[in-house]
């Protein structure tokens, strides 16, 4: 009975008080105040239904609005976004620092700014001046590019509104910060605020914004996870210690797949894309060793293709070991016991090393077949040709199953030069390519 309240009101001019009194307060008459009761549920339920209503659209009815999508200087990077920046997306680009993320949205400034569209660059962590001296080191002019050296996101935002911008970049989200939140800069809630209100910025107005983010030593980007469900587009930047180039991919896109992948080059004066990316993870005019076979993988709607090597050596003493490097060290245990079980490789005292080539991190199962037949080729010392391409899926009865997209895959390997692909027994055929097709890995080892 929580929701039942006592009140008390003016049988003469109807007035209503929370405790009683000889005298109403309104119309001055005496002993007309009596007690009553009042359902504060139903008050609470009346007051909900005297809220005017939202609208209600037909979808039927609606037009049909194809997006003119912003081009960027990079057709990788378009590719990764499904084919370019949507007017009015909010864009998460986070990486590990030093990794080119203000380098790349600065190139993007630069390409937009020389098409006579403005470009608004806010930072929390640079002055102008070293902005500027960013732009010049890697050859960006200053066209149609605005500067704001201001964390809070209120100023920010009414800023933006006056200046009309196609692009905002805001460098980065965890250094700016929401008045309405009585919080300091990076914490969980003004992290989430100050996203809610870019978001509702970008909605409104139709202005494109990338927030730049911090990651963890975790590898994720700093803040709520909250801060990826309010964005539209989350793109990481990636990198390997051991080369120059960048790994650019997606986890999260509302207007394109999460399957791209896009590759690049850092150099001294900015980024450069990899538009044939087969021929950096692939050699195919080395020296022949044993234990390397080539494959290709699929990444989004792109096939390029892989170097996978294998050591196999001889176990000193106690149990052999299993080592892989860009590759699933269950499934290299699993391939492993699969070549001993059906083709009678004996493993069994035989340490195994497997790498991918490149520092990229593979889980496509299209490579299974390459990956027993580098094993293979590692213990019987036996050369691949490097004019062949293998594909295929192994399963648990050493059965060599198809692989999606293979002729895709096969087509990539035309292009390169390839002479011979020993692929699954499945219908397919191409114009210059010999086939070799197995039903298990039994018939692999006589080849």
């Amino acid at each position: 009975m929580a929701n039942i309240k006592k009140i008390y009101s003016c049988s003469h001019c109807g007035a209503q008080f929370p405790k009683w009194s000889g005298r109403c307060l309104e119309c001055g008459a005496w002993s007309t105040i009596e007690e009553g009761s009042i359902d504060a549920k139903a008050a609470e339920k009346k007051e909900i239904e005297a809220v005017a209503p939202a609208p209600v659209i037909d979808l039927k009815k609606t037009k049909d609005h194809d997006l003119e999508r912003i081009k960027t200087p990079f057709s990788e990077l378009d590719r990764v976004l499904g084919g370019g920046i949507v007017p009015g997306s909010l864009v998460l680009l986070g990486g590990e620092p030093g990794i080119g993320k203000s380098t790349i949205v600065a190139q993007i400034a630069d390409h937009l700014g020389k098409n006579g569209q403005k470009v608004v660059y806010v930072s929390g962590e640079e002055s102008a001046g070293q902005i500027k001296a960013r732009l010049t080191r890697i050859e960006c002019g200053f066209e149609n590019i605005s500067f704001i050296s201001e964390i809070n996101v209120e100023k920010i935002k009414a800023a933006i509104k006056k200046e009309e911008p196609v692009l905002v970049i805001i460098d980065s989200i965890q250094t700016v910060y929401s008045s309405t939140v009585p919080s300091e800069a990076g914490s969980v809630s003004q992290i989430r605020a100050s996203a809610g209100a870019f978001m509702e910025l970008a909605k409104e107005s139709n202005i494109s914004i990338f927030l730049i983010g911090h990651i963890t030593k975790d590898g994720a980007i700093a803040g709520p996870k909250s801060l990826e469900h309010i964005v539209d587009t989350v793109v990481y930047l990636e990198t390997e210690e051991s080369n120059n180039y960048r790994i650019l991919r997606t986890t999260k896109n509302r207007f394109g797949s999460v399957n791209e992948l896009g590759i690049f080059e850092m150099t001294g004066s900015g980024f450069l894309e990899i538009k044939n990316p087969s021929a950096i993870f692939v050699e195919t005019g080395g020296e022949d060793l044993s234990g390397s076979v080539l494959s290709a993988i699929m990444e989004g709607s792109r096939p390029f293709l892989i170097d996978i090597q294998a050591l196999v050596t001889k176990t000193v003493f106690g149990y052999p070991q299993r080592k892989a490097s860009g590759f699933d060290l269950n499934r290299l245990q699993v391939l492993v016991a699969v070549l001993t079980k059906k083709a009678n490789v004996n493993l069994t005292n035989q340490d195994v090393i497997l790498n991918i080539v490149g520092g990229l991190k593979v889980s496509d199962p299209g490579i299974d077949l390459a990956v027993c037949l580098s094993i293979c080729s590692s213990l019987l010392n036996q050369v691949i040709d490097r004019k062949t391409i293998v594909l295929g899926e192994v399963g648990l009865g050493g059965e060599v199953r198809g692989v999606s997209k293979l002729e895709q895959r096969l087509n990539e390997a035309e292009k390169l030069g390839f002479e011979k692909a020993i692929i699954p027994d499945v219908n397919i055929k191409t114009k210059n390519l010999k086939l070799r097709k197995v039903k298990n890995i039994g018939e692999l080892l006589k080849f």
